[in-house]
C-alpha cells in the first residue's frame, strides 16, 4: 500500500461523505467531526484510522508505522457503512419528525384551548 492509495481511499470517503450526508468541505478530519452523531461511533473510528494514516503517510519516516491492514480493514467497514446510507430517507425522516412535532403541538393547543373553554363555562 503506497502514500497514493491512501490519500485515493480518503478521496473515496470524502465523496461518500459528500454524497450521502452533505459533508463538503474541509479535510476528512473535520467532516467526520462535522458528522457528529449522524454516524455511528464505530464508523469514526474507523474512518478516522484512515484520516490518521493519511497525515503519517505524508512523511515517509512516520509512514513506516502505517498498518496498512487495519487501514483497509478500516476503509472497507467505513465505505460500506456510507454506501448503505439513503439521503431521500434521512430526509424524509427529518420532514416527518417536524411534522410529527407540530402535530403534537397542535393537539395540545387544541386540548388546552377546549380546557379553558370548559372551565370558563362556555362550552
Amino acid at each position: 500500500m503506497q502514500t497514493d492509495d491512501i490519500s485515493q481511499m480518503v478521496q473515496e470517503l470524502c465523496a461518500l461523505l459528500d454524497e450521502k450526508l452533505s459533508l463538503g468541505r474541509g479535510p476528512l478530519q473535520t467532516r467526520l467531526k462535522r458528522a457528529g452523531r449522524r454516524l455511528p461511533a464505530r464508523i469514526r473510528d474507523q474512518a478516522q484510522v484512515v484520516a490518521e494514516a493519511e497525515t503519517l503517510a505524508a512523511h515517509p519516516k512516520l509512514a513506516r508505522r502505517i498498518d496498512h491492514a487495519r487501514v483497509a480493514r478500516a476503509h472497507a467497514e467505513a465505505r460500506a457503512h456510507l454506501r448503505s446510507i439513503d439521503p431521500a430517507d434521512r430526509r424524509r425522516g427529518a420532514v416527518l419528525g417536524i411534522l410529527g412535532g407540530l402535530a403534537f403541538n397542535l393537539l395540545l393547543l387544541a386540548g388546552l384551548t377546549l380546557a379553558f373553554l370548559h372551565w370558563r363555562g362556555i362550552v
